[in-house]
């Protein structure tokens, strides 16, 4: 029996990867489009399952911590918060097919405050393929929370992103070496 799995394309919004995005990771952001688009093709193909978790923010929300940290960034109802160039327009394409699930997400992780670990674990998900940005920011504490889970962790090395090298690079040794997951050359 074939183990199902799922792609998870974590914010891969306008206002990460945009040039003019409120917290753009730069050229690497947009360097992954492609190889990810090819993924996301890949596994709606194999009518395998395409999660895409959205960051979502209230402008100036003073309960939240990262008002404190970053500028406003992924605003609700703002451009900025929508999916980024050919991932926007394959959703568009694709969004009503029960294989693709978006849903906004106000943590790092994409577990923390959502329904994705029932939505999982209601379709007998237990392998998952992480891609997106920032590799070490909010693919890292997916990978974390997905680990502590007891889910199989993959990621596409060709897809993950982030503005800042040496954290990108450390991610990618923390997932493997700490939390076993496959990384994907």
């Amino acid at each position: 029996m074939t183990r199902k799995k799922a792609l998870l394309v974590i914010d891969y919004t306008n206002d990460f990867v945009a040039t003019n995005g409120a917290l753009n990771c730069g050229e690497p952001g947009r360097a992954i489009e492609d190889a990810l688009l090819q993924h996301v093709t890949d596994f709606d193909a194999a009518g395998d399952y395409i999660i895409l978790p959205n960051d979502y923010h209230i402008k100036d929300d003073p309960y939240h911590p990262e008002t404190a940290i970053f500028p406003p960034h992924n605003i609700g109802g703002t451009p900025g918060q929508d999916l980024y160039g050919k991932l926007a327009d394959w959703y568009a394409a694709h969004q009503e097919q029960n294989n693709v699930y978006k849903y906004n997400k106000n943590r790092y992780s994409s577990f923390q405050n959502t329904n994705l670990d029932n939505y999982l674990r209601s379709r007998d998900i237990k392998e998952l393929y992480l891609t997106g940005v920032c590799t070490d920011i909010c693919v890292l504490h997916t990978a974390i929370a997905a680990y502590n889970l007891n889910y199989h962790i993959n990621v596409y090395a060709d897809s993950v992103a982030s503005f800042d090298p040496a954290g990108h690079d450390w991610a990618l040794g923390h997932f493997k070496n700490s939390l076993g997951a496959n990384v994907i050359e």
